[in-house]
């Protein structure tokens, strides 16, 4: 999307402006947040490395899961060249205009911007996105119109993004002593999600949000960005930075992860400042089981009531309803 269109195109300003008003210092987090190198994984090593290599990967990947909630990995399997055919496709998705996007029924009529419940400037996420159920990306009645590669591009990605959060899942659980056939049960194509983010530029209000303070609401997420930067997350209670890492993916742990593991692995805050001259694009696939999936934790005595990701769902929209955020996980706790 052309800067020049960005600040009406999709109607941010038109529609937001008098919630565009500075953030506080403490609804930005504080002092300026210093930049940081997540843990960085080499993938490789937990299928062609030694006994003790592979060892050694899963105790960085469980440390990070635990200590930091976020990491990055790479020789992760996805290719450099779909990675940026995605890039690609997702450019010319956006750059479409607003009225097409919002009434065109476009993959699945997925399309969202903005924050519709927003009541304050700390409420309000200035981007856009399309939020794609993986089952519906192949449906015959999902309507590409004329982006029919880009409906290749997301069927590969899916594929390849859905191997990589699996691997993650199950060395973590194993980690903990998990002994089934798989995990986490009840999560594949018809549960689990693709997000594509485009975050326009943001001209008129210092530090505005391009999405707000939260935390992800499923088992994993693997996350690819472009190199603009703004992906900040909390640690030791302070806001760090995310360095861009053109050779990594990132990946979180989610809401149910910390409520299965006992609190072992931490769901971390995380945010996306909006940038003055630049935009940003993105792309997370979520790992979900379905909605009458029991989440509980592997081990007794728990933190968490034991619930349903459809409970844990509603109850996160009732809570944005209400209050204008999310509160997840701490509306579970025994």
């Amino acid at each position: 999307m052309p800067a020049s269109s960005s600040l009406s195109d999709p109607p941010l300003v038109r529609s937001y402006r008098a919630l565009l008003t500075p953030l506080s210092s403490h609804e930005r987090g504080g002092e300026v947040p210093q930049e940081c190198e997540l843990p960085l994984i080499d993938l490789s090593h937990l299928s062609s490395g030694s006994a003790e290599e592979r060892e050694a990967c899963v105790e960085e990947i469980a440390k990070a899961s635990s200590e930091w909630g976020f990491f990055q990995v790479v020789n992760h399997g996805i290719s450099l060249q779909l990675l940026e055919e995605m890039r690609r496709e997702q450019v010319k998705l956006f750059g479409l205009p607003f009225e097409r996007k919002v009434s065109s029924k476009l993959l699945n009529d997925s399309y969202s911007w903005g924050t519709a419940t927003a009541m304050a400037a700390k409420n309000f996420s200035w981007s856009e996105a399309f939020h794609v159920p993986l089952a519906k990306i192949s449906d015959e009645e999902c309507s590409y119109e004329e982006f029919t590669y880009l409906r290749d591009v997301m069927e590969k990605l899916a594929v390849a993004m859905s191997k990589v959060a699996r691997k993650l899942a199950e060395v973590l659980a194993k980690n903990l002593g998990f002994s089934g056939h798989s995990f986490p049960e009840n999560c594949n194509e018809k549960t689990c999600f693709l997000r594509l983010n485009h975050y326009p530029p943001c001209q008129l209000s210092p530090q505005t949000f391009g999405l707000v303070p939260h935390t992800d609401s499923d088992f994993l997420t693997v996350l690819h960005q472009d190199q603009v930067g703004g992906l900040q997350l909390m640690k030791d209670s302070r806001w760090v930075s995310v360095k861009p890492n053109p050779d990594a993916l990132i990946v979180n742990i989610g809401d149910l992860f910390q409520a299965w593991s006992n609190g072992i692995y931490k769901s971390a805050e995380h945010k996306v400042m909006a940038n003055a001259k630049k935009e940003r694009y993105s792309i997370a696939y979520f790992l979900c089981p379905s909605y009458d999936s029991t989440i509980g934790s592997w081990k007794k005595p728990s933190l968490y009531k034991t619930f349903t990701f459809g409970e844990f769902r509603k109850q996160v929209q009732d809570d944005v309803k209400k209050t204008g955020q999310k509160i997840g996980l701490p509306r579970f706790l025994l």
